[in-house]
């Protein structure tokens, strides 16, 4: 993919500034659209999908299960978990409240799994006794539908009369979300020995009188006067984008048999709700028709206060380059024992005159790559796990052009120089530490963080042959990193068992540093090369880069940090030779 750099770099010398700046611009603009080629184009949509399951058959006839639904997509021929619904206690007919967001890629068949637990509340974790059946189907096929409706499947056979429906919606044009704070006030008791335990359900009436469950919040145990916790949902889903669109609310009191009891409901619009914004509330009374009808001096059963509606405008990886935040790669090489003695021709980092390693076969696929999304095209290189000149000590964080003041390259080819020149001059040991590099990356990030706008994110390239020795400093580097403007993609090189690596990829659940703190989002993208020895640059391009833009958004996104428009960024750049 060719790309004019972007950046301080890219106007030639001999172009007046001014008349640079909209002609540039618009060049910049259409190199930046092809080499994002890479992303906009296979990435056609976000999909929303929604999931509800029918008569789950009770494992014990005692109680009703309490089911749950995982969600897994197929990735080099293993299941790995995406996401999982909430929990619903007590329902054998559950419409989960949850959305899975994916990634619909046109051109690729993408296989999904979901599966039915039922989570007895000792335990939140997942045993296989209570896996309750499950269907398999692409995510072409939900979209192509937008409705599927399966029997749910256990070793082959149907599992009882059980049944799961997936629906699909695209996440179309407007990406904008919506955060909503609710609570009330004065509703009906209707517990006799406590207080009511209120929750809120917010239905889209949908052109053909249906309802789709928009969000369902947390239960607010014995209180007539509750406050829910503020959540986010796209506008997609809240309304299909029309503010007009009828929504219906309503409010329960909730029984731990799974029969709630119903407290009241309301109709109202987005268009309405956008009344709460700038400090102001909107409120609704909450309406039992019943009691309407049958009581003389009914009021009410209740009001319903939408504290606080906040526009959260989504922007885009383009749009962030656009603004000239700048990509700053970094690389980072294992040079431990266990690849090999660089003299032997096993070994991943043998010197061969004519023919590249293992390891310059990775970092030249990944790094062309990365190439055309770094500005000013040198990279730091550093080294871990060898003993270096001139007195041998083991080092996990050298320069490889042993320039420590200077640690940078020209270019991927001024990397695979640096990385010739250093081979013969080190002794491959050990331990392999990963953190101290993590480390060293996140400390020029987190400077970085306090810029408060979009101007540096920084990506650590670590090529590895995947033992690692220190996985729990390596952990907690990674909790650390993940509030930082940065992300991880470790390349796995040779043909290790790469267990270890799979887990610092939040993938298959949620990564954990030692002391339990949950990473703030997934910043680690593992690639095993040896997938991809055969394949296209491009399949490799979109394994390596497929969750940076992601990464990007959602960090700049959750600090809440736009995007500098072109302007503001043009006239705070000076136009040098």
């Amino acid at each position: 993919i060719y790309s004019i750099p972007f950046g301080s770099h890219f106007l030639k010398k001999h172009i007046s500034a001014k008349a640079a700046v909209s002609h540039t611009m618009s060049n910049i603009y259409e190199s930046a659209a092809n080499s994002l080629g890479l992303f906009s184009s296979p990435c056609l949509t976000k999909v929303e999908l929604r999931v509800a399951c029918k008569g789950i058959s009770d494992r014990d006839a005692l109680s009703k299960p309490d089911p749950c639904v995982v969600l897994k997509m197929q990735s080099h021929g293993q299941w790995l978990e995406v996401d999982r619904t909430e929990v619903i206690r007590s329902s054998i007919n559950p419409t989960f409240s949850k959305v899975f967001t994916v990634d619909f890629y046109f051109e690729e068949v993408q296989r999904l799994r979901f599966e039915l637990y039922d989570i007895s509340s000792s335990h939140n974790g997942i045993k296989e006794a209570d896996f309750l059946g499950a269907v398999e189907c692409t995510l072409g096929q939900i979209v192509s539908q937008r409705k599927l409706s399966r029997s749910l499947l256990k070793q082959g056979s149907s599992a009882g009369k059980s049944s799961i429906t997936i629906i699909a919606e695209e996440l179309s044009g407007n990406g904008d979300y919506v955060e909503l704070s609710f609570s009330a006030r004065k509703l009906d008791d209707k517990d006799f020995f406590s207080k009511s335990d209120p929750f809120l359900e917010i239905f889209r009436v949908n052109d053909d009188a249906t309802h789709q469950l928009v969000h369902r919040t947390e239960t607010i145990m014995n209180n007539l006067n509750p406050v829910w916790k503020t959540f986010k949902v796209s506008v997609n889903s809240l309304c299909s984008g029309d503010h007009d669109r009828k929504l219906k609310c309503t409010v329960w009191d909730w029984d731990s048999n799974g029969k709630h009891d119903f407290i009241g409901e309301f109709e109202t619009t987005f268009k309405e709700m956008r009344g709460a914004m700038d400090g102001k509330q909107m409120q609704w009374e909450c309406i039992n028709p019943k009691y309407k009808v049958k009581k003389k001096n009914y009021k009410n059963s209740g009001i319903v206060i939408l504290n606080q509606c906040k526009i959260i405008k989504m922007h885009s990886f383009l749009d962030y380059i656009m603004g000239g935040c700048q990509i700053q790669f970094t690389v980072a090489i294992d040079f431990t024992a266990s690849n090999g003695d660089p003299r032997n021709s096993c070994s991943l980092h043998y010197i061969h005159p004519y023919q590249p390693n293992e390891y310059l076969k990775a970092l030249v696929a990944v790094g062309e790559i990365c190439q055309d999304y770094d500005s000013d095209k040198m990279f730091p290189a550093f080294g871990f796990g060898a003993r270096i000149p001139p007195d041998f000590k083991v080092s996990h964080d050298f320069a490889v052009n042993f320039n420590e003041d200077n640690p940078e390259c020209a270019g991927i080819q001024g990397v695979v120089e640096a990385y010739q020149n250093c081979l013969p001059k080190i002794q491959l040991y050990g331990p392999t530490n990963i953190a101290p590099i993590i480390q060293k990356v996140a400390s020029s990030a987190s400077r970085e963080m306090h810029a408060k706008e979009a101007m540096q994110y920084f990506i650590l390239l670590i090529l590895t042959d995947g033992v690692i020795t220190d996985m729990a400093d390596t952990r907690e580097a990674i909790v650390h990193a993940s509030h930082l403007p940065m992300s991880v993609i470790i390349v796995g090189v040779g043909n290790a068992d790469f267990g270890d690596m799979q887990m610092l990829d939040g993938d298959d659940g949620i990564l954990r540093s030692p002391k339990g703190e949950p990473v703030l989002r997934d910043i680690v993208q593992f690639v095993p090369f040896r997938n991809f020895k055969h394949a296209s640059p491009a399949a490799l391009a979109k394994s390596v880069l497929a969750e940076v833009p992601n990464q990007v958004v959602d960090y700049y996104n959750s600090k809440a940090i736009k995007p500098k428009c072109a302007s503001d960024y043009e006239s705070s750049r000076t136009f040098g030779p």
